[in-house]
């Protein structure tokens, strides 16, 4: 990884340090997961007009992976919450500290890709086994 200088104006400054702090990261985590999630907007149009709240972001496996706007979040960790959890969109929201609609956006983006979606369930399932 290399060194970058950046400079923000300070009212840009101030907001992303809030936000990181209230994402629980430092300001260089979220600098790098805000450039990290424009990059691959950027550069792969896979965006869905019909889920604007859902983006895809390069994820730690180097591939796509769908995400919240803004939040980063996974599609995949909100579809467990549900489906494995039985967890309400109402409990998910306040876990996660989303709106219901993000919650129902994500639920219904993984309805029309639980193809996709559960296979990245099912890799990482295999990777976090090999690992215990």
């Amino acid at each position: 990884m290399t060194n970058y200088s950046l400079n923000l104006p300070i009212q840009l400054q101030q907001k992303a340090e809030k936000f990181a702090t209230d994402q629980g990261v430092s300001l260089n985590e979220f600098i790098l997961w805000a450039v990290a999630e424009k990059v691959g907007e950027l550069s792969q149009q896979f965006d869905m007009a019909k889920f604007p709240d859902i983006t895809y972001r390069w994820g730690a496996s180097g591939e796509l992976v769908p995400v919240l706007r803004g939040i980063g979040l996974r599609v995949q960790v909100i579809a467990i919450a549900n489906q494995k959890w039985g967890l309400s969109t109402t409990e998910i929201a306040g876990e996660y500290g989303i709106t219901e609609k993000q919650v129902n956006q994500a639920l219904a983006f993984y309805a029309v890709n639980k193809q996709e979606i559960n296979e990245a369930i099912a890799s990482e399932q295999t990777l976090e086994a090999a690992n215990v």
